[in-house]
């Protein structure tokens, strides 16, 4: 088998993300024959050569999980907490193997979120470069005029962690539900922290309630805290969307609908193959 680089074989073993296996090898915890080994740009054999991460045998790779989880409120997207507060690992733990999650919801958002040891497919999906479509349905305090909500489709200025500033790409906002404090279908193709939060606050509107009903080709459909396995054709269909490339055939459900069954039939009791821990 012909040499490849070491965070790869790291990621596809299911040990971590690209991302992390690089932060392994920078700290001095991989060892090849042996031998410890710092730079990235390092090869390996992982059919010939002895790789160890912290001590331990890399073996074969692991047979790849996926994992749609419906993410409460009040749970935070991390696999280890320093404040000791509840994590998204924490609705998980009856599914064999370690699995995390792709991207992240912060504490107060709700809804779907992908869970994966499949490092090779999680970070071309966290790559910006990817473009997967997210849609959220977002409840704002106050009513955003058209004005407004064309601004956020063709994109405003956010601030960043640092207070660097960036400029969100176009984004699809529809109207969904009236009222004083209405809800509305918002789609982005990016994942910057807290985006659709921000986006709103540019333009004077508090974001009360978002929650995340589709990831590029998947839906939101099981209860808060319960999770299901993504079947054959869904993971196919996810590396597709990570490649870029633009699947043909129908246009996945608009979010309106899910929001009707969501919003006003909240109990989603016998669903098939969902869990809850």
């Amino acid at each position: 088998m012909p040499a490849e680089r070491l965070q790869k074989i790291i990621s596809a073993a299911g040990v971590a993300s690209r991302r992390k296996a690089e932060e392994l090898i920078t700290a001095g915890r991989v060892q090849v024959n042996g031998q410890l080994v710092t730079e990235l740009g390092a090869k390996a054999d992982p059919q010939q050569d002895h790789i160890r991460v912290d001590g331990k045998l890399l073996h074969a790779p692991e047979r790849f999980t996926y994992i749609a989880l419906n993410k409460p409120k009040g749970y935070v997207t991390t696999t280890n907490d320093p404040e000791h507060r509840p994590t998204v690992m924490d609705l998980v733990k009856s599914v064999k193997g370690r699995v995390y999650p792709v991207g992240r919801l912060d504490w107060a958002s709700e809804g779907l979120l992908l869970l994966t040891n499949d490092g090779e497919l999680a970070n071309a999906l966290m790559r910006a470069a990817s473009h997967v479509p997210k849609t959220y349905v977002v409840k704002v305090a106050g009513t955003p005029d058209e004005t407004k909500l064309e601004k956020l489709r063709h994109g405003v200025s956010i601030a960043e962690k640092g207070g660097r500033r960036v400029r969100t790409a176009p984004a699809q906002i529809k109207l969904i539900r009236e009222g004083d404090n209405p809800w509305l279908e918002v789609t982005i193709i990016e994942g910057r922290n807290r985006q659709v939060r921000k986006m709103f606050e540019e333009v004077g509107h508090h974001v009360e309630k978002i929650r995340r009903v589709q990831y590029g080709p998947l839906s939101l459909d099981v209860p808060p805290g319960e999770f299901r396995s993504l079947s054959l054709e869904e993971v196919a269909k996810l590396k597709v969307a990570a490649s870029g490339t633009k699947p043909a055939g129908k246009k996945n459900a608009s979010a309106r609908g899910h929001f009707r069954s969501q919003a006003e039939k909240p109990n989603h009791k016998g669903h098939k193959g969902s869990r809850r821990i």
